[in-house]
């Protein structure tokens, strides 16, 4: 039985026999992320997690508090970040398949757990749970639809790792309002709904990432769409070659790469981490138009990534990234007025512009990498790249909770609580737009050749 289950996970068995239809990929991608991009939609649990013991209200010494809470949100992402670092090379080796039954068994894992750590009334089971046992199946189930649908698609690879990313800007417009509408559902005199809505979704989401990996495929070696021939020349912000990993994130452009993507998502991440109870606060609505607020900007950041990656094939990825960064810096910077006219028509048309460019910098930054470092170690190197979403995963939330939390204990009123996080943000994106202008292709000495040894110069000039 053992052998028969290796069998069919088996990396052989998913390569794509001659006439494979190449769009029957992105709803497999889809199906993956936007289980694992449930974690997006995770800020409804936060106000009834830090009400387990008053049911009604959070007492003190007894409930846990929001920063807290919060922590569960920020571990999730920082074991994304590492695990994919970390087993980015055994994902190549294994596989998709392999690699999304693993990404299953471990984020639907981490959701059972947590709703013990619930039950049983201990953080560390939450923080265990759904943040590093789930953050590592969200870690494996986040690169191998990524570096499959690039390898499907080289004719437009912006395009592709929208398709693939967009479902996980896309999970918290199913995972918010799911998650509100289950403890909505279960809660009664003694229980807020949180442990059984965990259990449900675990089953769920189980099923569904289980229909991508079976539906998935990789292309066979050689592989190239009809009537592709890949650009003689191609553009000077691209590199010519492709990039041993061990390379790769030696070099200069990497490293940039990596904090352009960590300030990019620092400065969004906190904000879409937090949108129900920000929008709570702000301007005093319920929590069920709080969550609803997370999923209309869960529906703004799915829909960037797709439009904002696309858009990228024609303008190219510095290009695009230069208008993340300073749109972003501006509309930042006019979220206080909002807040100060009490617009909350404003405050949606800017957040989720913010949060469609958000999404649009995680779609494009496999692109961006492509164009860097080739498609040969893309999967490991974009699992190191996104360590910086780890590091982002610690300073957003954490900017966002604590700078509230002491603005409120300070007196400013919970409505304008918000507003200096708002320009810190703004800040980010502008020092981000200094490292994206000094990205250039790498050095043709750093380009990966047969013959040559795996031992690569150890910096870039």
């Amino acid at each position: 039985m053992a052998m028969s289950v290796h069998g069919l996970l088996d990396r052989r068995r998913t390569i794509a026999p001659p006439g494979f239809n190449r769009w029957l990929i992105p709803p497999a991608a889809m199906a993956v992320h936007l289980c694992i991009g449930e974690v997006y939609g995770f800020s409804v649990f936060n106000v009834p997690l830090t009400r387990l013991v008053g049911l009604t209200r959070s007492i003190p010494g007894s409930d846990w508090t929001i920063p807290e809470v919060g922590w569960i949100y920020s571990i999730a992402l920082i074991m994304l970040g590492l695990s994919a670092a970390v087993l980015g090379r055994w994902v190549e080796r294994v596989g998709p398949r392999k690699t999304i039954v693993a990404s299953a068994v471990c984020f639907c894992g981490g959701l059972g757990l947590a709703a013990v750590g619930v039950a049983v009334h201990r953080i560390g089971l939450l923080y265990l749970g759904y943040g590093v046992l789930g953050g590592i199946g969200m870690g494996l189930g986040y690169i191998a639809p990524v570096s499959t649908l690039v390898k499907w698609f080289p004719d437009r690879p912006g395009m592709a790792t929208g398709l693939a990313i967009m479902g996980f800007g896309g999970g918290a417009l199913i995972g918010a309002p799911l998650g509100v509408e289950l403890m909505s559902y279960f809660k009664s005199d003694g229980s807020v709904g949180v442990k059984e809505a965990f259990l449900v979704m675990a089953v769920a989401y189980g099923l569904f990432m289980l229909f991508g990996a079976f539906t998935i495929r990789v292309p066979a070696a050689g592989w190239r769409p009809e009537g592709y021939v890949p650009a003689a020349r191609p553009g000077w912000h691209v590199t010519p070659a492709d990039v041993h990993v061990e390379v790769a994130w030696k070099t200069l452009p990497f490293w940039l790469l990596w904090a352009v993507l960590c300030l990019n998502v620092t400065a969004g991440i906190g904000i879409l981490g937090q949108a129900s109870l920000i929008c709570q606060d702000m301007f005093g609505v319920s929590a069920t138009v709080g969550g609803g607020f997370a999923g209309l900007l869960s529906l703004f950041n799915m829909g960037g990534r797709l439009f904002w990656s696309s858009a990228s094939d024609l303008t190219g990825r510095k290009a695009i990234y230069g208008v993340f960064f300073l749109l972003g810096a501006c509309l930042y910077a006019l979220i206080p007025t909002a807040q100060a006219s009490h617009s909350v028509g404003l405050f949606i048309l800017l957040t989720a512009a913010i949060i469609s460019m958000y999404g649009g910098g995680f779609a494009t930054t496999p692109a961006y990498l492509r164009d860097l470092f080739g498609t040969m170690h893309l999967g490991a190197i974009h699992g190191r790249l996104i360590t910086a979403w780890s590091m982002a995963a610690v300073l957003g939330p954490q900017l966002v909770n604590y700078i509230s939390t002491d603005r409120i204990d300070h007196g400013v009123p919970r409505a304008e609580a918000y507003n200096a996080t708002m320009y810190v943000m703004a800040g980010l994106l502008l020092a981000g737009l200094a490292c994206n202008l000094l990205i250039r292709p790498v050095d043709e000495r750093f380009h990966h050749r047969e013959a040559d040894s795996p031992k690569p110069a150890s910096v870039e000039a």
